[in-house]
């Protein structure tokens, strides 16, 4: 009878920090799971043995890194509104049981559904990637526009929301970018500004994102603004206090998120 060969020790170390062993749960999956069953982030974060800041940073990097939302905010109702996984998040979980399930024998799963774990894993690694900017987004190449210096790439994120990169025509070379093309779009909060009823046509930034306010984290200076978009990503601006008083923002506001294209990175895995 043949025997089943386990994967190189290097591999294995490898799929052990993606997705966990056996006996250690993979932490994003762990923090998924807990959503699902309790309902509550903050509830979530106690059992995982995470603050609840970190938690919803968590959340929305899972969410902006994953092709589609794994979690969705329900907001009121009998129980005052909690969080629960989309129909994403579960086969996202099923497929990522399974892999911690068959971890030995991964490469029988890899050969028989290449796709499906290849996907897993890339968004595992995209999760637990560490990155200082807050604004990590998953999105494909649409559109490049070549100069002679500096390339103009378009990038469409979930839903129909778009943004724009302006980079060297080296790193567009260097990158392998084309059409098609899987990308991290990379923004630090404090390059991202927001404003009101703002006109697409009478200011020069190339990126004008729509959004609602759905959150603000007061500073002693500064505070965090964090913005929903239609399609599901979110947006997070860091700004002055007095900023954010003279605007008047508050949770569900309509507010506007402007970037300068030569703010946006981007990024392959």
């Amino acid at each position: 009878m043949a025997t089943k060969q386990s994967p190189p020790v290097a591999d294995s170390l490898f799929l052990q920090y993606m997705i966990g062993s056996s006996d250690t749960k993979n932490p994003v999956v762990k923090l998924l799971q807990e959503i699902h069953t309790c309902g509550s982030i903050n509830q979530a974060a106690k059992v995982v043995g995470m603050s609840y800041k970190a938690a919803w940073e968590r959340i929305e990097n899972i969410n902006n890194l994953s092709p589609e939302p794994l979690i969705s905010r329900q907001v009121g109702g009998s129980g005052g509104g909690g969080t629960i996984l989309t129909e994403a998040g579960h086969e996202f979980l099923k497929r990522a049981h399974l892999l911690q399930r068959e971890f030995t024998s991964f490469l029988n799963f890899f050969y028989f559904s290449p796709e499906e774990a290849f996907n897993t894993l890339k968004t595992l690694r995209r999760i637990e990637m560490k990155i200082s900017a807050r604004n990590v987004w998953l999105g494909n190449v649409t559109q490049i526009e070549k100069g002679a210096v500096n390339s103009v790439v378009t990038i469409s994120l979930k839903g129909k929301d778009t943004i724009v990169s302006v980079i060297t025509e080296n790193s567009v070379q260097r990158l392998g970018l084309q059409p098609g093309t899987e990308v991290l779009a990379i923004v630090k909060a404090p390059s991202v500004m927001l404003g009101l009823e703002i006109d697409r046509q009478k200011i020069s930034a190339r990126n004008i994102l729509e959004g609602q306010v759905n959150r603000i984290v007061s500073g002693v200076v500064n505070d965090e603004v964090v913005i929903d978009l239609p399609g599901g990503d979110t947006v997070t601006s860091i700004l002055t206090s007095a900023s954010v008083k003279r605007l008047g923002l508050v949770p569900g506001m309509k507010i506007t998120a402007i970037i300068k294209a030569s703010d946006v990175l981007l990024a392959t895995v």
